[in-house]
């Protein structure tokens, strides 16, 4: 049976369509297996390369060492000589001094004697008085062969051994990393990077954590230790920044071959606290608030309404200074000035004692006290719109559920009108205390 003009267009239409998604796709795997082998390519020529310039640094490096070995021991050898040579030098001229003397002796002697007693009396009398004079009987110690030093090189010929064990050892080349970037997340001024192993072989002790905008030609340390998961601050918006990751084996020196890297970015707006607020000196990115001397009291708000509902406000404590019950640090739904605390309505916060305000109201439950390095995070979800019929009052309900120090506690906050966007604040009677928010 054949098919209608138009459904027969149809058709042909969809085949076409289907025939170019089907092209797409293809285009796209070819792609993928064009950057896979430029990796292979790029890595495997990286990979010679530093293998060439580590043996040959290797090789000048050993010879150097060898060559300031072989002048020590010939400087030992050198002085062993000298100390020894000198006593036997002395020896010698002393002897040679004697033996010059002794011929001396001989030859006045001998003329003495052939001019006969009567006519060279006097010669003799006079050599026999000299002769007397002379220890002819006091002869030098010669130190025996035995007593004197006889040089000799020894020279463990084991250490080639142990050198060969240890080259035949020395380097690895790895197809793949041991540990990869997993995931990276967005936060308003930071990226949250989490990594994980890929060899379960592997034992990692440490973490390395590398990052750089994709303009730049130098990576910078940003994290060195053994967890893995590190956010990344001072992240400028939409800039795209590179992340690698490399592990140091358990009980090992050396660094693995750092991870494929992974290029992230944020299009979140920086939390930052307002600017020029009395009683309060701020970081040139204007995330960190410090308490500063002034006299002056009352709460620090965001530049803006930053914070979001379904997104995870955290506050680091950096440091401390004097607590007060009415220090606060947490979130409202507007400014209001004339408070010296988000302890009010239409916010949610906690004090440094620990305690959580809801609305102005304390709550039963009640988190650790905020100490230095502690880490305060907020995450608000939508749970009604509109009118919620009862006696609470409020028509717009959030779940709010504020984390520290490993605990949290849970609840609703009902505020009289529904927002988009939330603000941010901090309150301390006391100097010293410091802020990081992201």
């Amino acid at each position: 049976m054949e098919l209608e003009p138009e459904l027969l267009l149809q058709e042909a239409r969809e085949s076409v369509e289907a025939a170019q998604s089907y092209r797409r796709e293809l285009s796209q795997r070819l792609q993928g297996l064009r950057e896979a082998r430029r990796q292979i390519k790029e890595s495997a020529s990286q990979t010679r390369d530093v293998l060439k310039q580590h043996f040959n640094d290797l090789k000048g490096t050993l010879a150097k060492l060898l060559d300031e070995r072989l002048v020590t021991l010939l400087q030992e050898v050198d002085t062993i000589e000298q100390e020894t040579i000198k006593p036997l030098d002395d020896c010698q001229k002393l002897i040679e001094h004697g033996v010059n003397t002794a011929e001396d002796l001989v030859q006045e002697g001998e003329l003495a004697i052939r001019g006969g007693v009567g006519e060279q009396n006097e010669k003799l009398w006079s050599f026999t008085k000299k002769a007397s004079h002379i220890q002819l009987d006091s002869l030098p110690e010669v130190p025996l062969l035995v007593d004197v030093p006889c040089l000799s090189a020894q020279l463990d010929d084991s250490i080639l051994n142990i050198v060969k064990d240890h080259i035949f050892k020395h380097g690895t080349v790895a197809s793949r990393p041991p540990v990869q970037i997993e995931e990276l997340i967005e936060k308003p001024g930071g990226i949250i990077v989490r990594w994980c192993k890929v060899d379960d072989d592997f034992t990692a002790q440490d973490y390395r954590l590398q990052f750089r905008k994709c303009s730049s030609n130098h990576f910078e340390d940003v994290y060195v230790g053994s967890e893995t998961e590190f956010i990344v601050l001072h992240i400028d918006p939409h800039v795209d920044y590179q992340f690698r990751v490399c592990a140091r084996g358990d009980g090992r020196q050396e660094w693995s071959p750092w991870s494929v890297p992974q290029i992230g970015h944020s299009t979140l707006v920086p939390h930052e606290w307002t600017a020029g607020f009395e009683g309060y000196s701020l970081s040139s990115r204007r995330n960190i608030a410090l308490r500063n001397d002034a006299e002056s009291s009352g709460v620090l708000y965001s530049s803006a309404p930053t914070y979001f509902c379904g997104q995870t406000l955290t506050f680091r404590v950096e440091t401390v200074g004097q607590p007060d019950r009415r220090d606060s640090i947490g979130v409202c739904s507007e400014k209001q000035n004339g408070y010296d605390s988000l302890q009010r309505d239409q916010a949610v916060c906690i004090s440094t004692n620990g305690a959580v305000f809801v609305n102005g109201k304390e709550m039963t439950n009640q988190l650790p006290a905020v100490t230095s390095g502690s880490t305060v995070t907020f995450d608000i979800e939508a749970v009604t719109l509109g009118s919620t019929n009862n006696n609470e009052g409020g028509n717009f309900k959030l779940r709010v559920t504020i984390s520290s120090n490993n605990r949290e506690v849970v609840f609703d906050w009902l505020l009289d009108q529904s927002c988009g966007s939330l603000y941010f604040g901090c309150s301390f009677f006391y100097p010293g205390w410091k802020v990081l928010v992201f």
